[in-house]
């Protein structure tokens, strides 16, 4: 197999070749077919994220065949197309998996974190953590599916019921949510970098009601917004554009410092909640959604060993929609 292995923080990713890997019990090994380019990678290289087991293979929004089963695997069989999301593993004896949170395990593990991902040839995954994806669609349009659709989905179920939704950030993750949101009868209300004209077209050829930059003020009061982009000065503006009993959800796994605020703007019952990694119940619960909603991803696809590109454009905001490795 080959692969783009992180050898150290911060480190570009380098081209490595290693023997194939062999599935243990329960495991099943996949032939990567394509895997999305995700900011929780950038986390991971730029080593913000904490016990970072080098060298690390990043990407988990894996797409792929498999091709080849470990003892005690039945659900599963050779051939099929399964996706690989970010969450790989969960001890299922802590508190948080006894009381159906699998999400905060104690001892979880991390697909392209704390273990190999999918920016390789082949992985190995835990067959209990794969989604079948079917026949329909194609890989590269569906890789984006795995992180930035299910951290999407997990995010808009925490901002409530409210019709009027304010997504900060309309990158990978904010412009699948936008179309489920507009399936679900929600108006859309898209805040972009200033300038970035091109994100602004996406989210109005989606269907948004309206979309300028974070730091302007939406034509109406938000009854929840989400924010995907991991700046903590948004937090302050998210919740001076939210009414009273709004919700302002933060769904990154990493974000910079959030700025002291009055506390007349959180005041009126105005909720700040976070959203950590997800459950197999949301992959189910979204992948009906997505179905429903027709969700159309836009993408830029990459070959493998042009990842740095792909992560370099990603960091700067020269992508829209989402980037797509293809091995």
């Amino acid at each position: 197999m080959y692969a783009m292995a992180l050898p150290a923080r911060g480190a570009p990713l380098t081209l490595v070749e290693r023997p194939d890997p062999s599935p243990g019990p329960g495991e099943v090994r996949i032939k990567v077919n394509a895997c999305g380019v995700c900011r929780t990678d950038l986390h991971v290289i730029d080593g913000e994220l904490p016990d970072i087991p080098y060298p690390i293979i990043p990407g988990h929004e894996v797409v792929g065949r498999v091709d080849a089963l470990g003892i005690g695997v039945d659900d599963l069989k050779l051939g099929m197309r399964v996706g690989v999301p970010w969450l790989g593993f969960t001890c299922g004896e802590c508190f948080y998996c006894r009381a159906d949170k699998e999400n905060l395990c104690d001892r979880p593990q991390f697909t392209g974190y704390t273990r190999d991902g999918g920016f390789a040839s082949h992985l190995i995954a835990d067959a209990r953590y794969c989604f079948s994806l079917g026949e329909d669609g194609d890989d590269a349009a569906l890789a984006p599916l795995l992180c930035a659709g299910l951290i999407g989905w997990r995010s808009l179920v925490m901002a409530g019921d409210g019709n009027a939704l304010g997504i900060y950030g309309f990158g990978a993750a904010g412009h699948i949510v936008a179309q489920v949101a507009r399936a679900q009868g929600r108006s859309i209300y898209a805040f972009t970098r200033r300038g970035d004209e091109e994100a602004q077209k996406l989210a109005l050829s989606l269907g948004a009601d309206w979309a300028g930059a974070s730091e302007d003020k939406p034509p109406v009061e938000l009854d929840a917004a989400i924010i995907y982009a991991p700046i903590g000065s948004l937090v302050p503006l998210a919740l001076r554009a939210v009414r009273k009993g709004g919700r302002v959800v933060c769904a990154g796994i990493h974000m910079s410092d959030i700025p002291a605020f009055p506390y007349s703007i959180l005041w009126g019952e105005r909720q700040i909640v976070s959203v950590a990694n997800l459950t197999r119940k949301d992959g189910i619960d979204f992948f009906k959604a997505a179905k429903h909603a027709n969700i159309r991803t836009h993408t830029t696809v990459f070959p493998l060993d042009r990842a740095n590109d792909a992560l370099a454009r990603l960091r700067v905001g020269k992508l829209v929609g989402a980037a797509v490795l293809r091995p």
